[in-house]
């Protein structure tokens, strides 16, 4: 559990980015979909959104996202979660990237980076990748 049931300050910043990191995968092949969508309210719950609050979370990291030309503002908060709360994340984003069944090289650069960001090593990223390819089949 990342947060408290409530819905404070610092939990609401922590959801609003790491949904607009989410949202900036999906969108990063110029091809957002509602399925993406869908992946995108399910981890959001995951990471304990109440359900009420997940429409204004989506629409305020749709604003930050759109207004942002960089990743290094979502990425900060998520970096400092433990091994297992970021795999989680990761595994999101690589449902995000894989919910088309391919990864563009755009999608395969973004994660590449993401990978340094968060300090995923390249062995854990290329297990969640396999992970997720292999649901996907």
């Amino acid at each position: 559990m990342f947060f408290k049931k409530d819905t404070t300050g610092t939990e609401k910043n922590f959801l609003v980015k790491t949904c607009a990191l989410l949202i900036h995968a999906a969108k990063i092949d110029e091809n957002y979909t509602e399925k993406e969508e869908e992946i995108i309210k399910k981890t959001l719950i995951e990471l304990d959104a109440k359900k009420e609050t997940i429409t204004q979370i989506i629409k305020d990291a749709k604003s930050i996202e759109k207004n942002s030309n960089q990743i290094l503002d979502f990425t900060r908060e998520v970096k400092n979660l433990p091994e297992n709360d970021k795999i989680k994340i990761i595994e999101a984003l690589w449902s995000i990237i894989y919910s088309n069944n391919e990864a563009d090289i755009y999608e395969a650069n973004l994660m590449r980076r993401l990978a340094g960001l968060l300090y995923i090593d390249s062995s854990t990223m290329g297990d969640i990748k396999d992970k997720i390819k292999k649901k996907k089949l």
